[in-house]
């Protein structure tokens, strides 16, 4: 079966062209394959495995401020979705921390009045749904009717 290679997340397509790896690099281009036989020369070949080995440290090195630079904001990321998890679903959370629970224990707390305090603190309504809603039609005069209280019909009182 036939597949992109740009969509394929082990590639080397994929990942050149997310920016998870460097494109743009001198050093890469020492790498090419180049089809031209040279004739054996020991100082060459020294002089070559040599320069392979600094190409191969200089690659690495930029190769670590790519990484750096594309994980620079990550924990800023990491940290605002953190907290939008938590406003949005708090009524998940226990009503105390843990780090207050342990303060209060060690200031000499009883573990019920612990409870007790916890019980009264505010704690944020949930949400029902399914409820219908209260629709609100404004009046010629300018006021506000309230729409859908009494389903808008009349009840004999006989």
């Amino acid at each position: 079966m036939k597949r992109n290679p740009r969509k394929l997340g082990w590639t080397k397509a994929y990942r050149k062209a997310a920016g998870k790896e460097m494109t743009v690099d001198s050093t890469l281009q020492f790498a090419q394959r180049r089809n031209v036989p040279v004739r054996y020369d020991r100082t060459l070949w020294e002089k070559t495995m040599q320069a392979m080995a600094r190409i191969q440290e200089i690659r690495q090195k930029r190769e670590r401020v790519h990484y750096k630079r594309r994980m620079a904001g990550k924990r800023a990321r990491e940290l605002a979705a953190d907290k939008k998890l938590v406003e949005t679903h708090s009524h998940l959370l226990p009503r105390m921390r843990g780090s207050e629970r342990r303060r209060l224990l060690e200031q000499g707390v009883a573990p019920e009045e612990i409870d007790q305090m916890e019980e009264t603190l505010p704690t944020e309504k949930a949400k029902v749904h399914g409820k219908e809603k209260l629709r609100q039609r404004l009046r010629v005069d300018g006021g506000v009717e309230l729409v859908g209280e009494d389903n808008g019909m009349d009840v004999d009182s006989d």
